[in-house]
């Protein structure tokens, strides 16, 4: 295999876990997808890509693309802020240690010895820059409401963990994820794309905002001990972890109707019926919630002590692509409805 054949295997892997492979040397770009958590990037692409292909899919509506890849890329690199200020402001208020969970699954950037405090710091100004400057353009374009989306969102990803409101200490940053990867990414995307917003994208949006804010559950539910012993009352902390794993199972399940009977009242096209080639994935999900975690990982399982959080993560990247399939088809066949739409 040449050298950049051997580089694409290290960052496919570093993608799919988030850690580098054993044995093989770290080179810049695996230390900065590890960094910024990128594996977990494709959940922002999927609600960009949903609001972008819900307005390709409109009738009568004007898209303008290079609007839409730029409010997709602003989305990516605000997400990759997001990681690097919630790593940044956990090691300041002591959650981050060597013990923590975080430092567990995956390296800290700082904890690893890898960035200094100062170089996260200049990173996370730098993606702010970056987005800073989306912004003014997409604002200057498209008018003030864009403001309005890009300061909520901002809003939520620095008080997530930053004091002194610290959402996800109060049992907000599950819903706080929810209005992010729904409602303000999706609906945001779909104004940008189209500069209309009409009332039923909102409740397009809400579909993939419930499967993201599944797989912050899994995360939290893995944490819940050590949330509890640090005092960080998560939801999954506040409800018990069997209340939180049945909470996890419902909002699995809820993604399924609300996407069909978007399509059977004729919000969307009826490709997006597709996502019930997820439902044998779902239910294997659903096994895996329904007991407490193993006392010791499978052979070979990475990613260890998180075990909840993978398979939300499994079932909302393949749900979520079958609904960007189903939304596609649904924009390339336009003309295609049900016959009481």
């Amino acid at each position: 295999m040449t050298t950049l054949g051997r580089r694409f295997t290290t960052w496919r892997y570093v993608m799919n876990n988030a850690n580098m492979p054993e044995g093989v040397e770290m080179d810049w770009l695996s230390k900065w997808l590890i960094v910024t958590r990128a594996a977990v990037f494709s959940m922002t692409a999927t609600s960009g890509l949903i609001g972008g292909l819900l307005a390709i899919g409109t009738l009568g509506l004007s898209v303008n693309y290079w609007y839409l890849v730029l409010s997709v890329i602003g989305l990516v690199i605000a997400h990759a802020s997001n990681n690097m200020i919630n790593d940044y402001f956990d090691l300041e208020g002591g959650v981050d240690t060597d013990e923590y969970v975080r430092a567990l699954y995956a390296p800290h950037p700082i904890l690893s010895g890898w960035l200094s405090k100062a170089q996260l710091r200049n990173a996370i100004l730098l993606m702010n820059v970056l987005d800073l400057a989306i912004l003014v353009f997409l604002v200057w374009v498209r008018g003030p409401l864009v403001v309005a989306f890009a300061l909520s969102g901002l809003f939520i990803s620095v008080f997530y963990v930053a004091p002194p409101i610290k959402l996800k200490h109060r049992g907000l940053g599950e819903p706080g994820v929810f209005v992010v990867w729904g409602p303000l990414m999706i609906a945001g995307t779909f104004f940008v794309a189209t500069g209309v917003l009409p009332g039923w994208v909102w409740i397009a949006s809400l579909p993939y905002a419930i499967l993201v804010t599944t797989v912050l559950f899994g995360k939290h539910i893995d944490k819940i001990s050590a949330d509890t012993a640090k005092g960080i009352h998560t939801l999954p902390v506040i409800l018990g972890e069997t209340r939180a794993r049945w909470v996890a199972q419902a909002l699995m399940i809820a993604f399924y109707p609300i996407v069909i009977g978007s399509a059977l009242v004729g919000w969307i096209g009826p490709f997006v019926m597709l996502v019930v080639l997820g439902i044998p994935l779902l239910l294997k999900v659903l096994g895996q919630f329904s007991s407490p975690r193993p006392e010791t990982p499978p052979h070979s399982y990475v990613g260890w002590p998180l075990w909840f959080v993978g398979g939300a993560f499994r079932h909302t990247r393949r749900a979520g692509g079958l609904l960007i399939l189903g939304l596609f088809l649904n924009a390339i066949l336009p003309g295609l409805r049900l016959p009481w739409t």
